[in-house]
């Protein structure tokens, strides 16, 4: 496939360097343009481009950027790009680390991803944002390799889900529907499953016992739970920048 992916951090250059593995043709962009990537062009083997042209290679685009940084993506993104191409969003919100206080973003009524895409104006696929960088580049295993790990994937569009799941099998990981992009709450940062690297059984049983709806107690525990990470990563000098 011809995939583009924007954003070059540490899950982007961990998915361009495995694509571009499995034989796949990448472009990779940032915000600073082409000339800031040639070292991430030559450890990733994926072309470097700008953003709008990342956006039209072809078969499926990946958004990895930080959550803030969102709304200042091109208007025009998208521009000519068929309606029928799966747009994935990586994205997690750090709002002690990096991203602000998002008050959308703490009521409960939306999860990250919808508001990624009310930005984006596309629907997107919500997948790899639950695994390390370094996990998603070296621990891909054959299909039924016991304890093989297993990536949620959310998504309204039944279609781009499907190709998407695809696309994590073939990385190495069990691809498990975790429902609508507003159930993609049970994969986002302080939630049980980030991070967790859970087999295929573990997580579908996880998702079953919390339901769909999130629930106030549910919203406040992972909210808590999120907090108390970013600041045990803020004491280690992990500041995301």
């Amino acid at each position: 496939m011809n995939i583009g992916i924007i954003g070059a951090g540490h899950i982007g250059s961990a998915l361009a360097i495995r694509l571009v593995s499995l034989g796949h043709s990448v472009y990779i962009a940032n915000s600073r343009g082409p000339e800031s990537l040639k070292d991430v062009a030559k450890k990733t083997g994926a072309k470097a481009v700008t953003a709008q042209e990342a956006a039209r290679h072809g078969d499926m685009i990946v958004v990895t950027i930080p959550l803030k940084n969102i709304p200042d993506l091109p208007k025009d993104l998208f521009a000519g790009v068929a309606a029928t191409v799966p747009v994935i969003d990586t994205s997690n919100y750090y709002p002690i680390l990096r991203d602000g206080h998002m008050p959308e973003l703490e009521t409960g009524d939306l999860t990250e991803s919808e508001w990624v895409q009310q930005h984006l104006g596309r629907p997107v696929v919500k997948v790899f944002n639950n695994i390390y960088a370094d996990h998603l580049q070296n621990k891909g295993q054959p299909a039924g390799t016991p304890g093989r790990i297993s990536l949620p994937v959310a998504g309204d569009d039944p279609v781009a889900k499907q190709k998407v799941m695809a696309l994590v099998e073939e990385l190495g990981f069990d691809a498990v529907d975790d429902g609508s992009l507003h159930a993609s709450w049970r994969q986002q940062p302080g939630t049980p499953c980030y991070g967790a690297d859970m087999p295929a059984d573990k997580l579908r049983a996880h998702f079953a016992s919390l339901g769909t709806v999130r629930t106030a107690a549910q919203h406040a525990e992972y909210l808590a739970n999120h907090a108390k990470q970013e600041q045990a990563m803020a004491a280690q000098g992990n500041s995301l920048k």
